[in-house]
């Protein structure tokens, strides 16, 4: 299951680039709308839409499970992927590995503001793709932040990227897509 940052939908290209790639090699894929983005197709989230977002993924995630045999991976990109992250935090083995893409740890030139305290009860096996000039987070604060993770966890790091991997510079967006799915496949088959 892939869900979209702040200010997208499941209709990115990056999220359809990344499930095509993930059905190309026989992964069932769901792209979801979290249902801040069902009520409007441009504004934002706000902070009181958290818990129903999350709540959102959780039913996505739990239907899921009624369709698809096997093990259910929740990824998200950014606001999505903090979500999916605080979720699994909350609740334990709903999913079975978590895909954190470009995963927003502070506000631009804010890094005081962390976004860490749910990390210390993650329990899902999580690998984060981020890239070397996200502004909501440096890769040396991600790893500080991985090291808060009781859970397994590992870094994919896109060179040149900022905030949207797909853009990677020198690196044509599919070229990025194909090396984060063959990733993740490996280290969530590694556990």
């Amino acid at each position: 299951m892939l869900t979209h940052g702040a200010s997208g939908s499941s209709r990115s290209p990056f999220l359809i680039a990344l499930a095509a790639a993930f059905s190309a090699r026989g992964v069932t894929v769901l792209r979801y709308d979290l249902p801040y983005r069902q009520v409007s197709a441009t504004a934002p989230p706000r902070p009181e839409s958290g818990a129903r977002d999350r709540e959102g993924m959780r039913s996505a995630v739990k239907t899921m499970r009624t369709i698809v045999p096997g093990r259910v991976f929740l990824g998200g990109q950014s606001y999505g992927g903090r979500q999916a992250s605080m979720l699994a935090a909350s609740e334990p083995g709903l999913a079975d590995a978590l895909l954190l893409l470009c995963y927003p740890l502070h506000p631009p030139r804010r890094p005081t503001e962390l976004r860490t305290a749910h990390l210390p009860e993650l329990r899902t096996p999580a690998l984060f793709a981020h890239g070397t000039r996200d502004p909501f987070g440096s890769l040396e604060e991600i790893e500080a932040a991985r090291a808060l993770i009781p859970a397994r966890t590992a870094l994919f790091p896109v060179e040149g990227a900022g905030h949207d991997l797909f853009r990677a510079p020198r690196r044509a967006g599919p070229d990025v897509v194909a090396r984060i799915v063959e990733a993740f496949l490996a280290f969530a088959t590694e556990g």
